[in-house]
């Protein structure tokens, strides 16, 4: 491999995958921000072409990687080691689902947390809304949407990343996934053209979650100190978390993050208790179970549903929405969970990233989701749904405001928001630094600073000039790198299966391309 003199700038840089990263960037939001209508079609119709005539290929896809996990953890290759057999865990178990969680969803679950179940409730997929089966429905697509299939998708790509890079010497990208069907040639052209799309929906899928994070702190903020709501001071909430996440970037990831991440879970499990036990308690702890036994009953009929026969437009916005934006988002989240999985075995790592994660998802959302469903049910006057009908980045808010110590509790809710948002843009910009430096794990601090400030610029320069349409239209653009994304998950189950049966038969040695 090339030897790079010491201290250059940026000297581990992959030039190709950086200029065409950085010329997909400028093109992507010089469209967004110039053009934003047409932009908004464009992309429109592409995932509109997707869901409609590919949709059913990402149900079947999703469902798939979820069996082939299952299969996995239980199988004979369970107990092989992510590393050396004498690697152990860099972190401890509560750090370790701190950041891996912090990074998956943490942000999304206090967005949608209230919003999702409500407008399911008022628009559900069959049937009649505002009604209590509408309810019960409401919640168990909540965690449908939310639970083991999401957490499938970046498992597969995680432990497979993970597999190659700790166990048999390989970069930490996916392009490693391919070794054993492309050898050498991972180096070349098709690898920088894998590198560079991964690139490509991790800085798109940051910069509009931190676009649309700042509109729900800005509501936040709006709530506690009446401080207005416009894209100013979004812009302002943008620069000011970007600032802090590039501090906890250059702490590292065993001093910054890692306590942010720590605190983050902590301060999310108190606020959870709180909301449980002002809220209705009895309520939430039946409905959780309520929902978790209809969800494991419906699971394999809501995976394989594809409503041939009533083209349900409901499943498009929704459940195959969320499919595609997991499949987008697995890079970022995959290689990141497996940055921080060395020395666990396969059979932890599936339990640790798959099962653990969904479980605290189905509590989460029924104990925010369950709290605004009871208050519509049973309170005339919650005004929950309307105020979500009108602006989703209220939801949380007029929830909690049915309880006591209202200000309290939307203070740690905004803190909350904060905090996460700072997890997802730093450990964003530790996957898109180690994309372009070849997956090294030591490339220069400037190059981290770089990136995050990057990320921050481009949602910053969404909302200035494009405002929430341009945000809109980008999601909906990067959304399209699902589908050649879900082609290379596909490549991930073959690939690491492979590579587990070769090891397997030849036991204590090491694959060819170790």
């Amino acid at each position: 491999m090339r030897q790079y003199r010491p201290g250059a700038f940026f000297a581990t840089v992959n030039p190709t995958v950086f200029i065409a990263s950085a010329i997909m960037v400028l093109a992507f939001v010089g469209f967004g921000v110039t053009f934003p209508a047409t932009a908004s079609q464009v992309f429109e119709g592409i995932q509109g072409f997707i869901t409609e005539y590919l949709g059913w290929g990402y149900l079947l896809a999703v469902t798939v990687f979820l069996v082939f996990l299952i299969w996995l953890a239980f199988s004979r290759y369970g107990s092989i080691r992510l590393g050396q057999p004498d690697d152990r865990p860099e972190f401890g178990y509560g750090a370790w689902f701190a950041m891996l969680f912090s990074a998956g969803m943490g942000i999304g679950l206090v967005f949608w947390s209230v919003a999702e179940p409500i407008l399911h409730y008022q628009h559900p997929p069959t049937g009649e809304g505002e009604t209590v089966e509408a309810a019960r429905q409401a919640m168990v697509y909540t965690f449908f949407h939310w639970g083991l299939h999401a957490w499938a998708v970046y498992v597969v790509l995680g432990l497979s990343v993970a597999y190659f890079s700790f166990r048999h010497r390989l970069p930490l990208t996916i392009r490693s996934i391919f070794y054993p069907l492309l050898g050498d040639r991972i180096y070349g052209p098709i690898g920088h053209v894998i590198d560079i799309l991964a690139v490509f929906g991790t800085l798109f899928g940051l910069a509009t979650s931190l676009g649309f994070g700042a509109m729900q702190l800005n509501t936040g903020l709006n709530v506690l100190f009446d401080l207005p709501v416009s894209h100013w001071y979004q812009v302002g909430i943008i620069a000011g978390i970007t600032l802090v996440a590039v501090f906890s970037v250059l702490s590292g990831l065993d001093r910054g993050l890692k306590w942010v991440s720590v605190f983050n879970l902590g301060l999310a499990v108190v606020f959870m208790l709180f909301v449980l036990f002002a809220g209705p308690t009895l309520f939430i702890l039946r409905f959780l179970l309520d929902s978790t036994g209809t969800y494991l009953q419906q699971l394999v009929e809501m995976s394989l549903h594809a409503d041939a026969i009533g083209g349900s437009q409901w499943q498009k916005d929704w459940t195959m929405f969320y499919w595609a934006w997991w499949i987008a988002w697995s890079p970022f989240v995959g290689i990141f969970i497996a940055r921080i999985s060395r020395g666990r075995t396969i059979r932890e790592f599936i339990f640790g990233v798959l099962a653990l994660p969904s479980l605290f998802v189905f509590a989460w959302m029924a104990i925010f989701g369950g709290s605004a469903l009871h208050m519509e049910l049973f309170d005339e006057n919650a005004g929950i749904a309307a105020a979500v009908a009108e602006d989703t980045t209220v939801a949380l808010y007029a929830m909690l405001a049915q309880l006591p110590w209202t200000t309290l509790a939307s203070g740690v809710a905004t803190l909350l928001i904060a905090t996460y948002f700072i997890t997802s843009s730093a450990s964003g910009t530790y996957v898109i630094d180690a994309l372009i430096s070849r997956g090294s794990k030591h490339s220069p601090k400037r190059q981290r600073v770089i990136w995050g400030i990057t990320e921050g610029a481009v949602a910053a320069t969404l909302l200035i000039v494009g405002g929430e349409r341009a945000l809109d239209s980008l999601q909906t653009g990067s959304l399209t790198a699902g589908l050649p994304v879900a082609i290379i998950l596909g490549f991930c189950c073959f690939s690491l299966t492979r590579a587990l049966r070769r090891e397997y038969r030849v036991e204590g040695v090491n694959p060819p391309w170790g």
